[in-house]
């Protein structure tokens, strides 16, 4: 089912977490603090939305690493249902893209009610003070999946590139914001936050 990213307020403090990759490497929010700018995405690896803006998102995460941004990638959905978003699989996902920052599984699905986070993907950017200056969509593009039709535009990160670019000068964050859309978080039976 498709949905729409939450858009919460700007201006929140990042939530704190720690969680580990499949290697079982724990990170938390400690660990990036030397970054003028971090990025916490949240993803799977069956989406077609993910998919479609993967390579995109990789070659970005890349290349602003360099810059200053910090990248975490994390996947909440319940592995049970959808086997497919394992951490092993993960690990295969990340390895395949040769992912430059680290895809962390919230196994107990937390991250992703701490940062309100409703759809695969869904992007949250923080300045130095880790306050929430961004989130909403990675660029226009959209996918075609068995029941929308893609739009034609290119998955370039376009969007997230230009609200990067102005942290990282010093400016203020472009004010038009748009939600991003992706497939609804799989949520375990039961664990379903009343505003998903």
């Amino acid at each position: 089912m498709r949905h729409e990213s939450l858009m919460p307020e700007l201006g929140q403090p990042v939530p704190q977490f720690a969680l580990s990759d499949p290697g079982g490497k724990v990170y938390s929010l400690e660990d990036f603090s030397g970054s003028p700018a971090l990025l916490v995405a949240f993803f799977c690896n069956h989406c077609p939305y993910v998919q479609h803006l993967l390579p995109a998102f990789v070659d970005f995460a890349a290349a602003y690493r360099v810059k200053g941004l910090a990248t975490v990638v994390i996947s909440s959905n319940d592995v049970t249902a959808y086997p497919e978003d394992s951490p092993a699989n993960m690990a295969i996902l990340a390895d395949k893209y040769n992912f430059s920052f680290p895809y962390l599984y919230d196994s107990e699905q937390t991250a992703a009610r701490d940062f309100r986070a409703v759809c695969t993907p869904d992007f949250f950017l923080y300045d130095q003070s880790r306050k929430l200056v961004y989130r909403g969509q990675f660029d226009r593009s959209r996918p075609t999946t068995e029941h929308v039709q893609g739009n034609g535009f290119p998955a370039d990160g376009s969007e997230m590139r230009r609200a990067v670019d102005a942290l990282l000068a010093g400016e203020a964050v472009p004010g038009e914001q748009l939600p991003g859309i992706g497939c609804s978080m799989k949520w375990k039976p039961g664990n379903e936050p009343a505003w998903s």
